[in-house]
């Protein structure tokens, strides 16, 4: 399957997923890669007292210290061996395996410095899924996952360990059994791997995927629970929502009368209004779906965006440094997210709580013989201690801001 210049969320997902398919570059993409480091191989050739961040400098607070020609492969491996300090638990190899392909992506689109060998290297990982192993911890966001993407870039240079099939072997052995030699970087390149928004995008891809599962699973649901407390379909008419068109709401509406609507229901009206939980679904799953489709095209311009620094503009006969590093519209709109999936499990736990309250000829706690068996009384319980766990873990980490790198980021 060649990779697309322009990915999708769903393309992303089918590329993971997919055991049968080989990932290739696409021409187009190896050209730009291939012209990309050319120029910047004879700019420096062209310009040896030319200083250019990251490059042929120190990093960080070190950037106004220039390094010579003979040390820059050296200075790129040093950025890698140093910054790769992570620590706690190892994440998914599932997202370590997208946090790759994410980083092929950024690199195909060719302003990145780096030489066709190193994108085939990590196209030759995923593919083959010999995957880093890399840390939960260590990230800022702010300077990219620098931390993250070190692990993930220590396999390239013959350093650190790769899981395959379940079992871990050191890289420098993984490339001896597949005939070939660690990279020997040039310069930019550890640069270039390092900087990005990889890992954070990775885990925001795969939440988004989870996500949208999960907000229709929970509408299936509510449309059940709607049937079991015999609530009324006035809130979930048309015309309600024609003057309040939130698309996540009309849509979530839609599909309420649908399935309730195709449900053997009580012919009984135990009340002139059901309680908010049941009556406002379309106002509560319809904004979390709102929300769902603005990170989800956030998420997909960062997909196909370039996130490390300094970029490289060919055309243009430009190097510049800047701050595409910079995680915050990921930040907050992962918080975003985190508060809108919370959300639905608040209202679910209230529709559970109600629906065992012994109320319209239920028995309490939809036990069979209430006394003798507690039904579902205790997990109602669990609910209500996940929901106040929930308001606890989407409290906003986006907000919060230390100083590093002796004041510079």
């Amino acid at each position: 399957m060649i990779i697309p210049d322009h990915v999708s969320l769903e393309e992303l997902d089918e590329m993971l997923s997919r055991d049968d398919v080989t990932l290739q570059l696409s021409k187009a993409a190896i050209e730009r890669i291939t012209k990309c480091r050319d120029y910047l191989d004879q700019k420096l050739a062209d310009s040896p007292d030319l200083t250019i961040y990251g490059i042929n400098t120190g990093f960080g607070d070190l950037c106004d210290i220039k390094v010579e020609e003979d040390e820059l492969s050296d200075l790129q491996h040093n950025l890698i061996r140093s910054h790769a300090c992570g620590i706690g638990e190892a994440i998914d190899p599932s997202i370590v395996r997208r946090m790759m392909l994410l980083k092929i992506i950024g690199l195909q689109r060719g302003h990145s410095g780096v030489s066709l060998e190193v994108v085939q290297y990590l196209l030759h990982m995923v593919n083959d899924r010999a995957l880093p192993t890399i840390y939960k911890y260590g990230s800022l966001g702010a300077s990219g996952d620098l931390a993250p993407l070190a692990h993930m870039s220590l396999p390239l240079i013959g350093h650190g360990m790769l899981t395959q099939g379940g079992k871990q072997v050191a890289a420098v052995d993984y490339w001896q059994q597949k005939g070939l030699v660690p990279l020997k970087l040039k310069s930019k390149e550890g640069l270039a791997l390092l900087n990005g928004t990889q890992f954070m995008t990775a885990f925001g891809t795969h939440n988004i995927s989870v996500a949208r599962r999960l907000h229709q699973r929970a509408t299936d649901i509510a449309g059940l629970s709607i049937v079991g407390y015999a609530g009324q379909l006035q809130p979930f008419h048309e015309k309600l929502q024609e003057i309040r068109p939130h698309s996540g709401q009309v849509e979530v509406a839609a599909r309420l009368r649908k399935l309730v609507g195709d449900c053997e229901r009580s012919p009984k009206q135990y009340s002139v209004q059901d309680p908010y939980s049941f009556r406002c679904i379309p106002q509560v799953h319809g904004a979390t779906q709102d929300v769902l489709h603005t990170v989800a095209t956030v998420f997909e311009i960062e997909i196909n965006s370039v996130t490390d620094n300094p970029t490289v503009f060919p055309n243009e006969d430009m190097i510049l440094s800047g701050g595409n590093f910079h995680g915050q519209t990921l930040a907050i709109h992962l918080d975003l997210l985190a508060i809108a999936i919370a959300e639905l499990g608040s209202i679910s736990e209230r529709r559970s709580f109600t629906l065992l309250a012994g109320e319209r000829e239920l028995s309490k706690f939809l036990a069979s013989d209430p006394g003798m068996e507690s039904g579902l009384m205790i997990a109602q319980y669990a609910a209500a201690g996940l929901v106040s766990a929930n308001k606890q873990l989407c409290t906003p980490a986006s907000v919060d801001s230390i100083t590093s790198s002796n004041g510079q980021e």
